[in-house]
């Protein structure tokens, strides 16, 4: 780094030159940290024969006509603008002058420049001969790349001005390559047609003929593509301006020890939190590096989103293991980079929901054929190369990253969790199974593990997702030999742990999550009927879940009506509760309450089956309700009470008649809009 320094002050302490430098590097690498923290004062330091320079930052981020650079320039050189305007400019991080500064008053003229109605050139009253300028962000700029480059080469070539370009130059390239595709597409497309270069097959007129000599050899979407090059390749134009405006180009490679100690110095104020990164500097800097990014902007809010996440930790568990500490730092940090850097989809990991189904999944997924579940092993393997801990997944840092969102039930979750594996020391032979390497086990230790497994699959104490998960790691074992067990008595010894099991189980909403990484239709016939066994009993444990879940939210009618609402409409939206409840005992609660508390529950129905449309075809039932209501109104006097409950029957109408609507089709676009 420090030749890259020398190098820069080499180019500002020639006495003449006609070229500017360019500094290239990535993203969020820390080049602008770079130049304002060990370029700019070494410039701004050099004497030479009493002249020192003054340094020009320039970002071009989102700059979107050649004027707005000439104003910003301005600004920061111009000694006769006004004080207060530069400072509400500076106070709002503007680099151009907005139209409502200039609102009531010609600009020019208020600053005695240029008489009224004449339109201000800036470049004019530019004084840099002894300025060093530095465009940053290039690439991002909303000004063609090509025209920006020529305005600065006006600095460079006529008035030998220092100039520093900084950006990142495969980005450029992508931004050269795909300004105007479809427009550049089709003028290919109708010149080649022109030159009738077009297959005869690919030609709309049916009587046209080619020689076979005027053909190239070479598929459409190739030719086009040639063709557009030729035709509008900037990239070529870059090229060529760039050899002549830029002298030398710097790859810049940032030093991140250095950097990643200055970005761990704006949480000094937290003397715990500082002393934490400090001592881990280390893992930052690893789990950075095996990000395979240099984006420090995203470090720098993985970090601050770390700082959330140590503050709450150690308040809510202030003797909390540094271990896990140390493993939040590396999980923070390496899901950030994850996401934010684009290597996975948001919810890549979304459908993971603790620790525990983390790694059972990624020990499942090391033994069997698993094409699906690569990514969570390179991630595994990846990050916690080096650094071996229990705590490897953290389902409120992936939710706070992904959604932006803190939960606090989600976090205490985790937290217990792993306090409770903490305090308990060793656990269940048949959990070791399902969370750990079976590797990491002695072989003097192997057979006391797998024959307490086998024990509690036999008395029915795992949970049913865990039985079918469980018989791969057996079922793998018994294949390589290690357990000499028949494979009919293990499958029978599982399925008749699964009944056991039926009975106190919690029903698996999301199967696939427990059968990814496994290979149904190439598995052995034994490996199907265990999970085919598995499938049917959860479907059994989710009817009596869920009849439980009905009964428990139909029976708060009508002496806990007022806590209705919230679990109707939040908390088991998702669960066809009138599917699993006897609609006249519904009707008779209903019936039982007062006057008010009828509107509330047709309201809260309501808003729970409108929400859910796609739910009420399942819940038949209320139809039935539907009876119910009008067999007992039917006849009667009105009172209040009646006419409440024909509001009911309407409303039970409306939701039924929305089921039944068919899905309108999407209107097809006039090619005016889908243009614009």
């Amino acid at each position: 780094m420090d030749e890259l320094v020398e190098s820069i002050l080499d180019y500002i302490r020639k006495p003449y030159t006609d070229h500017a430098i360019m500094i290239n590097g990535e993203w969020g690498s820390g080049k602008t940290y770079f130049w304002n923290n060990k370029i700019k004062n070494k410039i701004e330091s050099i004497d030479i024969n009493g002249k020192r320079y003054k340094t020009i930052y320039m970002s071009l981020y989102g700059i979107s006509n050649l004027d707005d650079i000439s104003k910003k320039i301005f600004i920061e050189m111009n000694p006769a603008l006004n004080k207060s305007v530069k400072k509400i400019l500076d106070s709002r991080h503007m680099s151009y002058i907005p139209e409502y500064v200039k609102t009531g008053m010609d600009m020019a003229n208020s600053f005695g420049f240029m008489q009224t109605n004449e339109k201000v050139d800036y470049s004019k009253f530019f004084d840099v001969d002894d300025k060093v300028l530095c465009f940053d962000d290039l690439e991002r700029a909303n000004v063609d790349v090509i025209d920006v480059l020529g305005y600065i080469n006006n600095f460079v070539e006529h008035d030998h001005i220092k100039t520093i370009i900084i950006c990142n130059e495969k980005e450029l390239s992508k931004k050269l390559k795909s300004t105007n595709v479809e427009m550049k597409t089709f003028i290919a497309t109708y010149i080649l047609n022109h030159e009738g270069k077009i297959k005869p097959e690919e030609h709309d007129n049916d009587d046209y003929t080619m020689d076979d000599s005027e053909l190239e050899d070479k598929p459409m979407v190739e030719l086009i593509e040639d063709k557009i090059e030729h035709i509008f390749d900037k990239a070529n134009d870059y090229e060529r301006i760039k050899e002549k405006l830029i002298g030398e180009t710097f790859e810049y490679i940032p030093e991140f020890n250095y950097i990643i100690n200055g970005v761990l110095m704006r949480y000094e104020t937290n003397p715990n939190l500082i002393q934490f990164l400090r001592k881990n500097s280390g893992l930052i800097t690893q789990t950075f590096n095996r990000s395979g990014t240099r984006n420090l902007r995203i470090l720098k809010h993985a970090l601050n989103d770390f700082q959330k996440v140590y503050e709450t930790t150690k308040k809510y568990y202030p003797d909390i293991n540094d271990n896990v500490l140390k493993s939040l730092l590396i999980f923070t940090i390496a899901i950030s980079f994850e996401i934010k850097a684009g290597k996975i989809t948001k919810d890549k990991l979304k459908d993971i929901n603790s620790l525990e189904e983390y790694k059972t999944i990624l020990i499942t997924s090391k033994l069997i054929k698993d094409n699906r579940q690569f990514y969570i092993k390179e991630f595994d393997s990846n990050y916690y190369f080096t650094f071996k801990t229990d705590y490897r997944f953290f389902k409120f840092v992936e939710q706070y990253v992904r959604t932006r969102i803190f939960d606090m039930k989600v976090f205490k979750d985790d937290m217990e969790e792993i306090a409770k594996q903490e305090s308990r020391g060793n656990i269940p032979s048949y959990k070791r199974l399902l969370t750990e390497e079976y590797w990491k086990i002695s072989d003097g230790d192997f057979n006391r593990v797998t024959t307490e497994a086998l024990e509690d699959v036999k008395s029915g104490k795992l949970q049913l997702a865990e039985y079918f998960k469980l018989y791969v790691i057996f079922n793998f074992f018994v294949q390589k030999g290690l357990l000499d067990i028949d494979n009919e008595y293990l499958k029978l010894t599982f399925i008749n742990g699964m009944n056991l099991a039926a009975g106190h189980s919690n029903y698996c909403k999301d199967i696939d999550t427990y059968v990814n990484g496994i290979e149904l239709d190439e598995a052995d016939e034994n490996v199907n009927t265990v999970y085919q066994h598995f499938v049917n009993l959860n479907l059994q444990t989710k009817e009596k879940e869920y009849i439980d879940i009905a009964k428990q939210l139909f029976e708060m009618i009508p002496d806990k009506v007022d806590r209705i609402s919230e679990q109707f409409t939040e908390k088991y939206l998702d669960v066809p509760i009138f599917k699993y409840y006897n609609m006249t005992t519904l009707f008779e609660r209903i019936l039982l309450l007062e006057n008010e508390d009828i509107v509330l529950v047709k309201d809260v129905i309501m808003a729970r089956l409108m929400a859910q449309t796609s739910l009420i075809n399942e819940e038949r039932n209320i139809r039935l309700l539907k009876q119910s209501i009008e067999e007992y109104i039917r006849g009667k006097v009105p009172t209040i009470k009646v006419i409440l409950l024909q509001d009911f029957l309407k409303m039970l109408d409306l939701v039924l008649a929305k089921a039944n609507e068919k899905p309108k089709r999407g209107r097809r676009k006039k090619a005016s809009e889908e243009v614009s």
